[in-house]
C-alpha cells in the first residue's frame, strides 16, 4: 500500500500537531514554515508561560468558543485538554492546573511545549523544512491538491496539504494572512477577518487621563442602545488609547463584528457590590463624618484620586463645594455615574495587539470531523486559519491542538 505523502504549512500549534497526527498515521510527512523557527507565537501566550489549554468540560469549553462551536464537537472527541496533556507529559513537559482550570507548563516556560511537540516529530522522522515559504497551492483541474509552491518556484508534490498558516493576529510571527489566500485560490469563502481578544479605543480623553490606572472588582457592559451586548466582572485598565485588561479582551470578543456599524458603550459599575440605596448611604456617611471638607478630598475614601476631577465634571459638581453642601440631587448625580462610568467605543486596535483573529475560512466550506474542504479533495485546514475563536484561558489554542489533530489522522491514514 503507498504511503501518503503530506504537507504541513505552518509550524505554529496547530501545524505541528497535524504533522505529528499525519506521521503517526503512517504518512511521510513535511511541514513547512516560513520562519527560522517552527512555535513563534506559542511562545508569546500566556505571557511566555504559555496557557495551553483549559480542563473545563466540554459543554462549558465549548460555551467559551465565540464563533461556531458545534463544528467542534467532533475535533474535541478525537483531541482533547486530558489528550493533550498526557502528550505533553509523556515527551517531557510536566503541567500545572491553576485558576480557572488553566493549564500550564511547571516551568512557567511556553518553550517547553514547543520542544516537547518537535522532540516528537523527530522521533517520528517528520522533515521539518525552515525559512521555506510556500507562495501558492497545486490543485488540477478535477479539484485535487497536488502539492506546494514555494516562494523560489520549487513544486513540491504531495497526496493530502494541511493549512496551518494562523490568522492575522501577530503579524511579526509570520500570521500575515497566507492561508486565507490558499483559501481563496481553492474558492472558498472567507468570513472578514477581525482582531478579537484586542484593547479598546474611546472617545474623549476621559480614559486618557486615567492612563496607567487600573480597577479591579468592577463589572463592565457594552450596550447598543438599550442592548446589552457583554456584562462581567473583574479588572480593566486605562491606556492612552482607551481601555485594556481581561474584561475589555473578553469584551472584544463580543463586539469584534458589531464595529464600526453600531454605535456602541462602554459602561464601568465602578461599586458593582453595593445598589443605589446602599450606595447612597455611603456617600451620606462620608458627607456627615467630614462636612467641612472638600468634596474633592472626601470622594478619595470613595474613588481613586484621579478619577475624582472626572466624575465631579461628569456631575456638574463644584470640587471646592463643602461636603454639606452637596445637595441630594447631587449625591444621587454620584450614586447613577459611580454606576454608569460611561465612555462611547470609537473602535478595537489592530491585528499587532490583538491575541487572536475573529473571522477567516468559512467552516461550511470544511468537514468538521476531518478538516478536509468540501470543494477541494486532499486540502484540509486547521487552527486559526478557520472562522473559529474563543475567549481567554487555553481555549484557543487547544481548539488548534484538536482541529491540527482531526486532519492530521485524517490526511495521513485517508
Amino acid at each position: 500500500m503507498k504511503q501518503n505523502h503530506v504537507i504541513v504549512v505552518g509550524g505554529g500549534a496547530a501545524g505541528l500537531m497535524a504533522a505529528a497526527a499525519a506521521a503517526e498515521a503512517g504518512a511521510h510527512t513535511e511541514l513547512y514554515e516560513k520562519n527560522e523557527k517552527c512555535g513563534k507565537k506559542i511562545y508569546i501566550t500566556g505571557k511566555g508561560r504559555c496557557n495551553l489549554t483549559n480542563r473545563c468540560d466540554r459543554d462549558t469549553f465549548l460555551s467559551q468558543v465565540c464563533s461556531n462551536p458545534r463544528f467542534l464537537y467532533s475535533s474535541l472527541e478525537k483531541w482533547n485538554c486530558e489528550d493533550m496533556i498526557r502528550f505533553l507529559e509523556e515527551n517531557g513537559t510536566r503541567t500545572k492546573t491553576e485558576r480557572g482550570d488553566r493549564v500550564f507548563p511547571v516551568s512557567d516556560h511556553a518553550s517547553d511545549v514547543t520542544a516537547a511537540l518537535l522532540r516528537y516529530l523527530d522521533r517520528l522522522q517528520v522533515k521539518i523544512r525552515l525559512n521555506c515559504e510556500v507562495k501558492s497551492l497545486l490543485i488540477d483541474e478535477a479539484g485535487t491538491v497536488r502539492g506546494i509552491l514555494l516562494a523560489d518556484g520549487t513544486k513540491i508534490a504531495a497526496d493530502r496539504v494541511i493549512v496551518c498558516t494562523g490568522g492575522l493576529s501577530y503579524p511579526t510571527t509570520g500570521s500575515t494572512g497566507d492561508g486565507y489566500r490558499f483559501a481563496e485560490q481553492a474558492g472558498l469563502k472567507l468570513i472578514p477577518p477581525v482582531p478579537s481578544l484586542v484593547p479598546v479605543e474611546t472617545e474623549g480623553t476621559d480614559a486618557q487621563q486615567l492612563q496607567g490606572l487600573s480597577l479591579r472588582n468592577v463589572s463592565v457592559m457594552v450596550r447598543d442602545g438599550k442592548k446589552v451586548i457583554f456584562e462581567e466582572f473583574g479588572e480593566m485598565m486605562f491606556t492612552h488609547f482607551g481601555v485594556s485588561g481581561p474584561l475589555i479582551l473578553s469584551a472584544s470578543t463580543k463586539i469584534c463584528r458589531l464595529l464600526p456599524e453600531k454605535k456602541l458603550k462602554l459602561v464601568i459599575n465602578l461599586k458593582p457590590a453595593l445598589d443605589e440605596t446602599q450606595l447612597d448611604a455611603r456617600f451620606l456617611r462620608e458627607f456627615t463624618s467630614a462636612p467641612n471638607r472638600k468634596i474633592s478630598n472626601v470622594l478619595q475614601e470613595v474613588y481613586p484620586a484621579r478619577m475624582i476631577p472626572i466624575i465631579l465634571r461628569r456631575c456638574g459638581i463644584d470640587p471646592e463645594k463643602p461636603a454639606r453642601d452637596i445637595t441630594k440631587a447631587e449625591r444621587r448625580a454620584l450614586v447613577e455615574e459611580t454606576r454608569s462610568f460611561a465612555f462611547d467605543i470609537r473602535s478595537l486596535r489592530g491585528f499587532n495587539e490583538a491575541v487572536i483573529t475573529s473571522g477567516g475560512v468559512s467552516v461550511k466550506e470544511i468537514r468538521p470531523d476531518t478538516m478536509e474542504c468540501r470543494k477541494v479533495s486532499g486540502l484540509y485546514f486547521a487552527g486559526e486559519v478557520l472562522d473559529v475563536d474563543a475567549r481567554t484561558g487555553g481555549f484557543n489554542l487547544q481548539i488548534a491542538w484538536s482541529t491540527g489533530y482531526a486532519a492530521g489522522a485524517a490526511a495521513g491514514s485517508s
